[in-house]
């Protein structure tokens, strides 16, 4: 999992801003930092520590979208922003058929959500940022590898995941940003695939399609609709 440290993507793998058909710079901004602190007898604090960071991007006015993990059962959330300052989260939801998870900002947050993209109309091969929270030098620019099927272990199954690669090295809630300069992704986990001799690493993303149909009730109970919607 995704740690707050020093850390920046080499300058060969960042994205310029003059490569992209959108304001590349507005877009990252949208990207938060994420540091929550879970009880030490919280049921996952064995399998996913009681101390969880990653990213979260703003879509709306003060509601981060992130990856579940980092939240469940966070008894305190801190937004990280890019100009520095920190900001106190209240966890909105978790869905686990998606692995999306809400968090409130409540502190006001001067900066511009990320507005939400179609990951069905995605193509293999199409160019990406996956954004960091930090801005250029803590994003990657990178390619789409895949989209196909993901079943995790828990029994957690997503129809048409994303797959990225070269793998960023805080997959954590990342944004997946698509060459429309819109959101297509939220980063879920690192992979690794054979591909001839050589190992290819990347990250999956949960495609943001997925959101539509549950985000309002979610931002109404917190919880996932009593219905099997992970497909897509």
């Amino acid at each position: 999992m995704a740690s707050l440290i020093e850390w920046k993507v080499p300058q060969a793998s960042q994205p310029r801003a003059e490569d992209y058909p959108y304001d590349l710079e507005r877009a990252l901004s949208s990207v938060v930092g994420l540091h929550s602190i879970v009880p030490s007898d919280a049921f996952t604090a064995d399998t996913l520590g009681v101390e969880r960071a990653g990213n979260g991007v703003l879509i709306d006015d003060g509601v981060v979208l992130t990856i579940g993990y980092l939240i469940t059962e966070a008894e305190t959330v801190w937004l990280h922003l890019s100009d520095g300052r920190v900001v106190q989260g209240h966890p909105l939801g978790f869905d686990q058929e998606t692995g999306f998870g809400l968090v409130q900002a409540l502190g006001k947050i001067d900066f511009p959500s990320l507005e939400v993209g179609s990951s069905k109309a995605v193509e293999v091969g199409e160019r990406v940022v996956v954004g960091g929270a930090g801005g250029r030098t803590r994003s990657l620019a990178g390619r789409i590898a895949a989209k196909q099927e993901f079943a995790g272990y828990w029994e957690y199954l997503l129809d048409e995941a994303l797959f990225a690669t070269p793998a960023h090295p805080e997959w954590s809630g990342a944004a997946l940003v698509g060459d429309d300069g819109r959101l297509v992704g939220i980063g879920s986990l690192l992979v690794q695939e054979a591909a001839g001799d050589d190992v290819v690493k990347g990250n999956m993303f949960v495609p943001v399609d997925l959101l539509a149909p549950i985000l309002d009730h979610l931002l109404r109970t917190g919880r996932s609709p009593e219905i099997g919607r992970a497909h897509v």
